[in-house]
């Protein structure tokens, strides 16, 4: 995944840009980096890894080094960026955030012909800011060329420019896979994935851009370029995971949904008559709790913490290269609660069950701790498809996703006919998935949010949603 923000301003904007691309760290983990214009220095930009330290450690200087009254700044778990441009439409700085399905063909036919070529990073990999920018410059001037670039892209990709005059163009994917969000305070205007990144910072909320909409943006004015589309596809995956809790997106508060999320998985135990002999109900941390929460609320059973994250030293799990490394800093990280596992019936609610890879091992220590039974509850349907718009799992191949895995084991290749029945959990296929699953992780059960039951819960028209992981509509 990844992040941008970005500040025009009648008054140095440095500080806003560092504080607001940081407030977007839970969106990726590999690089961050900054731009900026100052009408002296012009263009500037800084880069830097992330893998093992926070991003405002890595760019503390840049409130020294880096001038300017405008800035961008993002987070991102691909390429470096910002990239610096100079194209026949101007010298500019940009950073986009999506996924590029089709990078090589693109290249072979709009990079190539009459003798052209293409930068590349180590191991002639496509970086994919570069390939956007390229695809800009196709056209004579930004608006045309944005436009262009989200036509013949597969995949999605929302795009922040800041041009050699200090001016910022925003764009917000073609169908509004993620948010873009326009703050303004009496010096100027700011741009944003998480519209809290700016609140902090003393803006309010302005405009959300709608699925396509570009926008200019000086210290004085917003200017449309091109409106937003009518088909809206909002990943899902925003509410019942990556968004941050006190994030809202189209009117539906991040948080809040989560609650409601528990509430209709706990409403769905009740109802099927399951896991209703329970000490308490517990969240996989960090963003697994407040689906709990929903879910002790409705059942009236007592919410606990019985492992605590230890993140002062350990806050990122997934920050190791290799998955046993990642493994085994999950495990390093989770200190016991004795007195809330040993001997004590529990259910904990995950925000999803991508590869299972950790889960083994939260399980093992809750059992090695004493647990006398551990249920697991899933705030989302059986993971089907890898996401293949905004790269928010790691995986290479659906046969990463655990669901898909149990399915090839219990009815090989031929049984990916039948996926919408594995993810029913009514049917034979669903009730045998569930099954198998638990046995292999040592759940005394385990159920997955209904995709019904996570409309429901985010609450706006199912059409407006991508749910492509689950169930592999488009």
């Amino acid at each position: 995944m990844g992040g941008f923000f970005g500040v025009v301003s009648k008054r140095d904007a440095i500080s806003d840009v560092f504080f607001g691309t940081d407030y977007h760290s839970h969106l990726g983990t590999k690089r961050g980096g900054m731009a900026a214009y100052d009408k002296e220095i012009g263009l500037q930009r800084e880069i830097h890894k992330i893998e093992n330290s926070p991003f405002r450690t890595k760019f503390e200087d840049v409130l020294i080094e880096m001038r300017g009254n405008s800035a961008i700044g993002c987070i991102s778990d691909t390429h470096p960026q910002p990239l610096l441009i100079r194209s026949n439409i101007g010298t500019y700085a940009i950073s986009i955030v999506g996924r590029i399905n089709n990078s090589e063909e693109l290249i072979e036919k709009y990079l190539l012909p009459n003798g052209g070529h293409f930068g590349v990073m180590t191991g002639g990999l496509v970086n994919s800011v570069e390939l956007v920018a390229s695809l800009i410059n196709h056209k004579s001037n930004f608006t045309e060329g944005i436009k262009f670039t989200q036509d013949v892209i597969d995949g999605s990709v929302s795009i922040l420019i800041l041009k050699d005059n200090g001016d910022l163009i925003a764009a917000r994917d073609k169908l509004g896979r993620i948010p873009v969000i326009i703050g303004k305070n009496e010096d100027g205007y700011s741009v944003s994935f998480e519209f809290f990144a700016f609140e902090k910072l003393g803006y309010v909320t302005e405009k959300e851009l709608g699925p396509g909409e570009i926008v200019e943006l000086t210290p004085d004015s917003m200017t449309q370029l091109s409106p937003p589309g009518n088909e809206m596809k909002m990943c899902s995956f925003l509410w019942t995971y990556y968004g941050y809790s006190n994030s809202t997106y189209e009117n539906v508060n991040v948080e809040l949904m989560r609650y409601k999320n528990g509430k209709i998985l706990a409403e769905n135990d009740r109802a099927a008559g399951i896991a209703t002999d329970i000490d308490y109900v517990c969240g996989v941390p960090d963003s697994g709790t407040p689906h709990a929460i929903g879910y002790a609320n409705e059942s009236g059973v007592h919410f606990a913490r019985p492992f605590i994250k230890y993140t002062p030293t350990w806050s990122r799990s997934f920050t190791p290269s290799t998955q046993q490394e990642r493994n085994k800093v999950a495990k390093m990280k989770q200190i016991p609660v004795k007195e809330l596992i040993e001997g004590k019936k529990l259910l904990f609610v995950d925000d999803s069950i991508v590869r299972g890879t950790q889960l083994k091992e939260t399980v093992d220590f809750l059992y090695d701790h004493g647990a006398k039974a551990v249920h697991m509850r899933s705030a989302c349907p059986p993971i089907m498809y890898g996401c293949k718009y905004l790269n928010f799992s790691r995986g290479t191949s659906d046969l990463d996703l655990i669901a898909r895995r149990t399915i090839l084991e219990l009815e090989g290749e031929s049984g990916f006919d039948y996926i919408e029945e594995y993810s029913d959990p009514s049917t034979e296929r669903g009730k045998k998935l569930r099954r198998t699953i638990a046995d292999k992780f040592n759940f005394d059960s385990l159920e997955f949010q209904s995709l019904e039951g996570i409309i429901k819960a985010i609450g706006i028209e199912p059409c407006k949603l991508c749910t492509y992981c689950w169930n592999g509509k488009e």
